[in-house]
């Protein structure tokens, strides 16, 4: 078949690298200028240098509405378009110009978790698995029907980062077997219930900013979901931000105010956590590691030097 890509950044790479080792023709891609947005710098592989070292022309755009692509890909003659991480609504007179349609890649197990940063928000709910659909594209946001899924179990300490390796190792596998299934028309489509979709915003700032009534368990998993490469959940102590760079759920109950830094258990300073903490019955968020504004980082042992005063969620 004739293949046109689009999509950006190492789920776009992974995507384009799983077509180039195919048997299809790759005869265009479509991928994204370079962003400075905080998250468009994390798992950066570029699609562009990626398709330029096997001599595929590249186009570059932000959105996919002008004249000048719409006249390529016809001349291009696609069977099918195979779409990963692409940042911005497809029209239905590209999604649906090839014989084939649209293959989309999306890293959730849709229908849930439909738009951005899946992975991110998953973990944050404690959804006890993540994983990789491969579904056509239509009209709404990635509610298309589905060819194939493939999950992976979500550890009780896994990051965002182990997540992502997860299932970024996903791609090129469920990109060969879904164009395989196509190409020889046993594709079987399955609809979406569409009943059971939820739909995600992209992570800003605001995001990452810790909330102290949140359950400890909560909290953990929030620190775990932005962990370094991306942005990390931060607070405020004495009026400057401080990011908490690993914690864990303490052993120990602690009853108080939420936002009390108030005792040391073992190499961890226990924040005290959760809405009814005052009822002593909630367990605190240990945090054992912090990075300061200039970041540096420190132990919390080291930082907290004595108990008492609060975090909180903005400059006090």
């Amino acid at each position: 078949m004739r293949v046109v890509m689009f999509g950006y950044q190492t789920w776009g790479h992974r995507t384009l690298q799983a077509l180039l080792d195919s048997e299809h023709d790759v005869t265009l891609v479509v991928t994204h200028p370079k962003s400075d947005h905080a998250y468009e710098k994390i798992w950066d592989d570029s699609v562009a240098d990626l398709a330029a070292r096997h001599e595929v022309p590249v186009l570059l755009r932000n959105r996919p509405g002008d004249a000048e692509l719409l006249e390529t890909l016809k001349s291009v003659e696609p069977d099918l378009i195979v779409a990963n991480n692409w940042r911005t609504w497809l029209p239905p007179e590209i999604f649906d110009l090839p014989r084939h349609g649209t293959l989309n890649v999306h890293d959730s197990l849709l229908p849930t978790y439909a738009g951005f940063s899946p992975l991110i928000w998953a973990l944050i709910n404690g959804e006890p698995e993540v994983g990789v659909t491969a579904h056509r594209m239509d009209a709404d946001l990635d509610m298309g029907d589905v060819l194939l899924q493939r999950a992976v179990a979500v550890g009780p300490r896994d990051t965002a980062a182990d997540l992502f390796r997860a299932t970024v190792d996903l791609i090129g596998p469920i990109v060969r077997d879904a164009l395989d299934l196509i190409a020889a028309g046993t594709a079987v489509w399955t609809p979406q219930d569409r009943s059971r979709a939820s739909f995600f915003h992209k992570r800003a700032l605001e995001d990452s900013r810790i909330d102290w009534t949140w359950p400890a368990e909560d909290l953990d998993r929030l620190v775990r979901a932005q962990c370094d490469p991306y942005p990390n959940a931060f607070t405020h102590h004495r009026g400057k931000p401080l990011r908490i760079v690993e914690a864990a759920v303490s052993r120990g109950r602690y009853g108080g105010t939420p936002g009390r830094i108030f005792i040391r258990e073992d190499d961890a300073v226990v924040i005290v956590a959760g809405a009814d903490a005052r009822t002593g019955h909630r367990h605190g968020l240990a945090v054992r590691r912090v990075r300061t504004e200039d970041g540096t980082e420190h132990a919390a042992t080291d930082y907290f030097r004595t108990m008492g005063g609060y975090l909180t969620a903005r400059p006090s």
